[in-house]
């Protein structure tokens, strides 16, 4: 398979139709047809079922497009890294971020190396832990900002930063209307939760529980952070996600779980294995995130940020 193949398999996959297709590639159908032809002879499969206006990925179809996309994706960083190679501290570095703080995190370090490296482009994709760090193995990004736990023997870490645990409620909901930033988890026995999806994070939410006798009553588990918000907006339930309260939102309330409190660590990570680029190695040196790369005339600190006792344990 070459990779003006599977560019073209994309834009047909895309579009469903191959007169479009051509015409988004500026060429005309029957070359079209007969490449499209050719990768199924040479797969040996059945790629698109054909009707008379329209097209249907197979099965093998729908696989072979999420891997050309990431074939593609992948050549296109190989190739950027290469022509970064003569000119200096440019190029562009891919970096995946888990929702939440990270992204907030992520934009402190990247105004401030800008200021130093105004040559380097930035490429930021976002998801939950276990699919930025799929990524991550699989030679996507560079370097990825996620949540403790990880897998430390295959990948080097550096501690960026914690925060606490929180319930975000419906400001109908009675518990928002209590005095004071925080709520004691017993509040929530026996409230519908909405919870991560991530098997780790719900083991850890019911020992969290446990500690203090109880069960946790999941009503919905969820990997997004914005599908907890509009859950709890709704009253459909209490949201438990670490404390990710930078996107205004006046109909839900945000309040740290206390009795015990319990926070979330994170970590900007890397393959052990991987020999780092020039471009990754200066945004990783420690030096730069610990003595603040922050001097940025651009970078904001909000009041509203919620200072963590000390000896508050990791969930």
């Amino acid at each position: 398979m070459e990779l003006r193949t599977l560019r073209y398999f994309v834009a047909v996959a895309q579009e469903l139709n191959i007169t479009r297709a051509a015409e988004k590639l500026n060429m005309s159908q029957p070359p079209l047809s007969n490449q499209m032809k050719g990768l199924e002879e040479e797969l040996g499969t059945t790629l698109f079922l054909r009707g008379k206006r329209h097209l249907m990925l197979t099965p093998e179809g729908s696989l072979l497009y999420r891997r050309a996309l990431q074939i593609l994706e992948l050549a296109d960083k190989t190739k950027t890294e290469f022509e970064a190679l003569g000119g200096g501290l440019s190029g562009t570095l891919y970096l995946g971020l888990i929702e939440g703080r990270a992204p907030y995190l992520a934009a402190r370090w990247i105004a401030g190396f800008h200021d130093e490296y105004p040559l380097v482009r930035f490429s930021l994709w976002n998801g939950s832990s276990d699919d930025v760090l799929d990524r991550l193995q699989k030679g996507l990004v560079d370097l990825a900002l996620i949540a403790a736990p990880y897998d430390s023997e295959h990948l080097t870490g550096l501690y960026v930063g914690s925060e606490p645990w929180v319930a975000i409620l419906s400001r109908e909901h009675p518990l928002a209307q209590t005095e004071g930033p925080e709520i004691p988890l017993a509040a929530l026995v026996g409230q519908p939760l909405i919870v991560p999806s991530r098997k780790s994070r719900m083991e850890g939410i019911r020992r969290w529980f446990a500690e203090i006798g109880a069960e946790p009553e999941s009503l919905c588990e969820t990997s997004n952070y914005i599908d907890a918000i509009a859950l709890s907006e709704q009253n459909a339930g209490i949201s438990i996600f670490p404390q990710t309260t930078y996107t205004p939102n006046p109909l839900v309330v945000s309040k740290v779980i206390a009795e015990p409190m319990k926070k979330i660590d994170y970590y900007l990570v890397q393959r052990r294995d991987d020999r780092p680029t020039e471009l990754t190695q200066e945004f990783y040196v420690r030096d730069f995130l610990e003595g603040d790369l922050i001097h940025s005339e651009r970078f904001r600190v909000r009041d509203t940020e919620y200072v963590l006792p000390d000896g508050v344990d990791e969930l």
